[in-house]
């Protein structure tokens, strides 16, 4: 091996190295590692931009978005924010329900009509102040901007059954599905949407047992809730019938139904 070159400074290919490291940590990499990657990273280096701004991320990455919105204001109030830092700022805000704030940062930035994350963000904000119209056109632009509108088709379904428009929404939630099979929000919000109409039947999606007994069990609870007691009590049964295991929600519902009954 040759001494010399070994004890040579790092050269440019150890920088794009290091790089490409934070990016994969941010992608790839579990969340709470990552987490503690750059927390490391910034004890030995605490004035580097990029790892201060790669521990923002990572938090939020890692549903840590109160700790995360602490590290993104810090770096708006250093000066130091890009729009990406205040776009990340904001959706950590949105995160926890900080739409004040959410409003503040959004003012601050170019409108973007070619980025998804910045109408999703417009869209949630603009339901936050029920200007539907708003809302409507944001949803648009976003589920037009990505091959995988799945988060925003069941965004906006959830937009439009809180203003009770629940056919339109479960027509987004159908759709959500129909682009990611394994998004279980929306196969339960559509699921909602249908019972809220009075339809008790589980529309043809692709669900796992356990996910089925899930969603049976969700029916039967809008069922009881609407005073229809009988159709409760079969949801409860097949869905405690359906799940793998033992469905202990499910069985103490229908138990307590039961005794009801009997009383």
């Amino acid at each position: 091996m040759n001494n010399k070159a070994a004890d040579q400074p790092p050269g440019p290919a150890n920088v794009i190295d290091a790089s490409n490291l934070n990016e994969l940590m941010l992608t790839v990499a579990d969340p709470d590692e990552a987490v503690e990657y750059f927390r490391s990273a910034l004890a030995r280096e605490p004035d580097r931009l990029e790892f201060r701004r790669g521990y923002a991320r990572a938090l939020s990455r890692a549903g840590r978005h109160a700790e995360a919105s602490l590290v993104y204001r810090k770096l708006v109030d250093d000066g130091l924010a890009n729009t990406e830092d205040r776009i990340g700022f904001a959706e950590s805000l949105a995160r926890s329900n900080a739409w004040d704030e959410v409003e503040e940062q959004l003012a601050q930035l170019p409108e973007l009509p070619k980025s998804y994350r910045m109408n999703m963000l417009r869209a949630m904000a603009a339901d936050q102040r029920k200007d539907w119209a708003a809302a409507d056109g944001y949803y648009q632009a976003a589920r037009d901007l990505t091959p995988r509108p799945a988060r925003a088709l069941n965004n906006w379904g959830v937009s439009k059954m809180s203003r009770g428009d629940l056919k339109d929404a479960e027509k987004l939630f159908q759709e959500a599905v129909s682009y990611d099979s394994k998004l279980f929000s929306a196969k339960n919000n559509l699921v909602i949407a249908r019972g809220l109409q009075g339809k008790f039947t589980l529309p043809v999606i692709p669900v796992s047992e356990e996910e089925k007994a899930q969603l049976l069990h969700n029916l039967a609870v809008i069922a009881l809730r609407q005073g229809k007691t009988d159709i409760g009590k079969g949801l409860l049964e097949e869905a405690i019938q359906t799940h793998p295991r033992h469905f202990d929600a499910a069985v103490s519902k229908l138990e307590a139904l039961n005794a009801k009954v009997k009383n």
